[in-house]
């Protein structure tokens, strides 16, 4: 009795070793390859469980998600022969697990070292047909976009599928971004010369028609004074001729009477004549209309 349980113990021992190594779960992110002895039977997509040839097929796990890789700065040489020094990354996705085994052996990043390679020549190449100023302006996109499709061309042969290569960073050698800040600067102080050239003329040309604008209304307006001030001086004369015919007796009395104000009033004028002068005469005497 003891050797038949014994026996049954170690048949369903085997019995469950066999089953387990007959199954197998594909993740959902994962795509599996199985192998018979080192060579690829069929691949497996579906996730869930699955089943294969115990002991003799084995079970190759590939990601199926999107992989990043990143490829190491590389000095390169553009279009109007500036050089920068470039790191890019590369974002793809395993299509073809065969085709990725068979070319590249196992591992989400076997493919790294295939891939610096295209990338490179491939940013080589696309660069050398551009400038600086298409790098790192709105170009940059059609650029990465061009490189993009160039390496994805080379890349089903590895069961790769390229998503986008992008430029994390893109810097200029030390003795050329010198170079560049002082040509900037230079640049800089030209435009700030020219700025002040530019603004020194506008003064004064604002100065000089203030100056002619200035002169003119001062001309205008002595000419204006000028008239007015004869206008009034005729009508003055023409006021005191009326009032001279009216009465030349009180007109005289009263034109001697303003020189005495005006001679007088500071109280510091000195008048060197006779007392019997006819200028002093209403000083004297109170003034006597004729025929009084």
């Amino acid at each position: 009795m003891n050797r038949v349980v014994i026996a049954a113990i170690a048949l369903l021992a085997v019995l469950l070793i066999v089953v387990d190594a007959s199954l197998f779960t594909v993740d959902q992110t994962q795509q599996a390859l199985i192998t018979q002895f080192g060579d690829p039977v069929r691949v497996v997509t579906a996730p869930g469980l699955h089943v294969k040839t115990p002991f003799v097929q084995t079970v190759i796990p590939f990601d199926k998600r999107l992989l990043t890789v990143e490829l190491p700065g590389e000095e390169v040489i553009l279009g109007d022969q500036r050089r920068l020094i470039v790191d890019s990354f590369v974002v793809f996705r395993i299509k073809n697990p065969l085709r990725y085994y068979q070319a590249v052996g196992t591992g989400d990043f076997a493919i790294q070292s295939r891939m610096d390679a295209i990338v490179s020549g491939s940013l080589r190449r696309v660069l050398a047909d551009n400038t600086l100023l298409n790098v790192l302006s709105a170009d940059r996109d059609h650029i990465m976009a061009t490189i993009r499709d160039q390496v994805n061309a080379e890349m089903p042969a590895f069961g790769v599928s390229i998503e986008d290569v992008r430029i994390r960073r893109a810097d200029l050698p030390q003795e050329n971004t010198q170079a560049i800040l002082k040509r900037m600067q230079s640049e800089r102080q030209r435009v700030a010369a020219e700025a002040r050239a530019q603004g020194a003329e506008a003064s004064a040309k604002i100065r000089a028609n203030a100056e002619r604008e200035r002169t003119v209304l001062l001309a205008q307006a002595r000419a204006t004074a000028d008239r007015l001030r004869g206008e009034g001086e005729a009508g003055a004369t023409a006021i005191y001729a009326k009032a001279f015919n009216q009465d030349p007796w009180f007109f005289g009395v009263w034109r001697t009477l303003q020189g005495y104000r005006d001679a007088f009033a500071t109280g510091a004028a000195r008048l060197v004549i006779t007392p019997d002068n006819a200028y002093l005469r209403y000083l004297q005497a109170a003034p006597v209309p004729p025929g009084k």
